[in-house]
């Protein structure tokens, strides 16, 4: 965490990642009319299959195809060794440019950079992105003995120094547009952490996360966040060492008020509270602005009677929707970004 950092977000609002459309110029430009202090590129998942979350940052991986009818990855081949090879000597030369992510694979990326370019006193000082992190996207791929990557320490540790090269190559790229730069890492496969499904362990899932992070704070100034929309256990993320904790605060505040000393410590630290007050899934259509404000109060309250200055956790907060829309119907996430603008202009 960059502890020298004096934040003054003060609800300032963002988004996840995917969205419903396939209007790439149009959803940008409504992003950047909803959300100008921290505008983010949009994955159009029902555009292509090659935006999904993992496949969409897969370029450049050693060993990996991807399965057209099953939309998803698989490992390749059976030459380990001579792939690792060549993958590890673009790594360790830092060959950067061999990990971008073309614009097939992330329109909305080279979209949003372009359009901030050409009038960049209407954005903020801020531009958001985001890649898979490390243990949701070796989770999802299963080798040859149908087990999955979390279970093969070679690929294990290829892919995520990939996905750090990876995520410095966007960083360097978002910062094209002028703004600061600000990447959430997503880890959805960590929601419900310690569950009898889940089958890594807590040292190898900080191990993981803190080799991206500490490889992006080395050689970037950017901001790094993590976002888990389910419950999880929230102290192994902020021991992960992020400046930005994005949670589901419209279902999950319960669980996550459970750690209270590690939010005080992480806060009081410089760290950064990202609230998924909007919610996504569970949106019925009968939220107001007024509900929410009055659900967020409620939450800081919560926060301000565990002795966190309140001046200090309002300038230290973002507002998020709870997940990515890509799965809700397009008038759904229009109103999620519209409560989402509205409720940020109130706060402030």
């Amino acid at each position: 965490m960059k502890n020298d950092i004096i934040n003054n977000f003060h609800f300032k609002a963002t988004g996840i990642g995917s969205v419903p459309s396939t209007d790439i110029k149009g959803t940008c430009l409504n992003i950047l009319k909803q959300l100008p202090e921290i505008p983010f590129w949009p994955a159009f998942v029902k555009r292509s299959h090659l935006e999904k979350m993992s496949i969409q940052f897969s370029e450049g991986l050693p060993m990996l195809k991807i399965e057209e009818e099953k939309r998803s990855l698989a490992i390749s081949s059976d030459e380990i060794e001579s792939e690792l090879v060549i993958f590890y000597e673009h790594f360790l030369s830092e060959d950067v440019d061999h990990f971008a992510i073309s614009k097939e694979y992330a329109p909305g990326l080279y979209e949003l950079i372009g359009l901030i370019r050409q009038d960049p006193e209407k954005c903020g000082n801020y531009i958001k992105g985001q890649t898979v992190g490390p243990v949701t996207f070796a989770a999802g791929i299963l080798g040859k003995e149908g087990k999955s990557v979390l279970y093969n320490p070679d690929l294990l540790e290829a892919f995520t120094k990939g996905l750090a090269i990876k995520a410095l190559w966007q960083v360097r790229e978002l910062g094209k547009s002028g703004k600061k730069p600000i990447i959430f890492l997503d880890e959805p496969y960590l929601s419900g952490f310690g569950s009898a499904f889940s089958s890594i362990e807590r040292h190898e899932v900080i191990r993981l996360i803190k080799d991206v992070i500490d490889y992006l704070r080395e050689k970037s100034d950017a901001l790094i966040g993590i976002h888990c929309c389910g419950n999880t256990d929230w102290s192994m993320i902020m021991e992960t060492g992020p400046d930005i904790v994005n949670f589901d605060a419209f279902s999950y505040m319960d669980y996550f008020v459970l750690y209270p000393e590690d939010i005080n410590r992480f806060i009081q630290g410089g760290g950064i509270i990202a609230w998924g007050i909007v919610p996504t899934h569970e949106l019925t259509g009968d939220e107001s602005l007024e509900g929410l404000y009055s659900k967020l109060e409620d939450s800081l309250n919560r926060f301000y009677e565990l002795g966190l200055d309140p001046e200090l956790l309002d300038s230290n907060s973002i507002l998020t929707p709870a997940c990515g829309m890509g799965t809700m119907e397009q008038a759904s996430a229009d109103r999620v970004l519209n409560l989402l603008s509205m409720l940020s202009n109130k706060m402030q």
